[in-house]
C-alpha cells in the first residue's frame, strides 16, 4: 500500500514554514498543504484544533510517514535522513558543522526576536525593533560568510544554511532593513533565488497567498 503524502501545516509568509517547502521541493517531495493563518481569526495557531496537531501551536508541522514533526530543523533533519538526495548536510565534519552553526545562528539567534508572538509585544517600536535584531545578527553572520562561503552559504552546494537564509533575508527586506553593509549575503541570496526549488516555494507562489501578494 502506498504510504500517504505527507500534510504541511502552514503559513505563506512563515519564514520557518518556507524553510521546510524549500526542503521538501529540493527533494521533490510532495505534500498537501494546510494553511494555517496567523493573523486571521486572532491566529488560526492558537486554535484548539491544531494545538492537537503542534502543542506550540507554531508553524510549521509536517504530518509524514505515521508521526507528526514540529520545528523546521527537525523536520529538514528528518528529511534528511530519509531522504539523503540532494544531499543539504555536508559530509565533511567541518563543513556540516559550519553548516549546522549558520542554520542555528538564523533560526536562533536573529529569527526568533523578529517574529509575529515578539512584535505584537512592541507596539509602536515593532519596526525599529525588528531592524535592529536583524542587523545585529546579519553583521555577524556576514563577517562569518565571508570564512565559509564559496557561491552559497557553505562552499559551492546547497545547504541546510542556505534554507535558513533566503527566509530571513526576505524578512529583512520585509522590515526594510539597509542591506548595503552585507554584501556577500545579499550575493548568496540572489543566486539561491534563482534556483527552481527556491522559486516554487516562494511565499508569493503558494496556495494561501493573498492575490495582492502573488508574484
Amino acid at each position: 500500500m502506498a504510504s500517504e503524502k505527507p500534510i504541511l501545516y502552514g503559513y505563506f509568509r512563515s519564514s520557518c514554514s518556507w524553510r521546510v517547502r524549500i526542503a521538501l521541493a529540493l527533494k521533490g517531495i510532495s505534500y498537501d498543504l494546510v494553511p494555517v493563518n496567523l493573523l486571521k481569526d486572532g491566529g488560526q495557531q492558537f486554535s484548539a484544533e491544531f494545538k492537537a496537531v503542534n502543542p506550540m501551536q507554531q508553524v510549521p508541522a509536517l504530518k509524514i510517514d505515521g508521526i507528526t514533526l514540529s520545528q523546521s530543523l527537525a523536520i529538514i533533519n528528518y528529511l534528511e535522513d530519509t531522504h539523503p538526495n540532494p544531499r543539504l548536510l555536508p559530509q565533511d565534519p567541518k563543513k556540516r558543522a559550519q553548516v549546522r552553526m549558520i542554520a542555528d545562528h538564523i533560526v536562533s539567534g536573529i529569527q526568533p526576536l523578529q517574529n509575529v508572538n515578539v512584535l505584537k509585544q512592541m507596539g509602536d517600536k515593532k519596526m525599529e525593533w525588528a531592524q535592529n535584531c536583524i542587523a545585529i545578527g546579519f553583521q555577524a553572520l556576514e563577517q562569518i560568510l565571508q570564512h565559509t562561503a564559496g557561491r552559497y552559504c557553505v562552499g559551492d552546494e546547497v545547504s541546510m544554511a542556505d534554507l535558513c537564509l533566503v527566509p530571513q533575508v526576505a524578512n529583512a527586506e520585509r522590515f526594510k532593513v539597509d542591506m548595503a553593509p552585507y554584501p556577500t549575503i545579499t550575493r548568496i541570496n540572489k543566486d539561491l533565488l534563482e534556483l527552481e526549488a527556491f522559486k516554487v516555494s516562494h511565499p508569493s507562489r503558494q496556495p494561501d497567498t493573498p492575490a495582492e501578494l502573488r508574484a
